[in-house]
């Protein structure tokens, strides 16, 4: 169900927080997965999530 590639995985993120998830830990609660491990994925193509934006910049 969620992207193994960077890339992909980062536009998946982005559009799930943008229409459907307030914050980044209710996404990952919701979806069954570790926040830890998916910031360090879509970190690898440096990008960082912005709390106050809700996303990955």
């Amino acid at each position: 169900m969620i992207p193994k590639d960077p890339v992909m995985l980062l536009s998946f993120i982005n559009l799930k927080l943008r229409d459907f998830y307030g914050n980044l830990d209710s996404l990952c609660e919701d979806l069954g997965i570790d926040g830890l491990e998916l910031k360090e994925k879509i970190a690898s193509i440096d990008y960082h999530y912005d709390e106050e934006r809700n996303q990955f910049v």
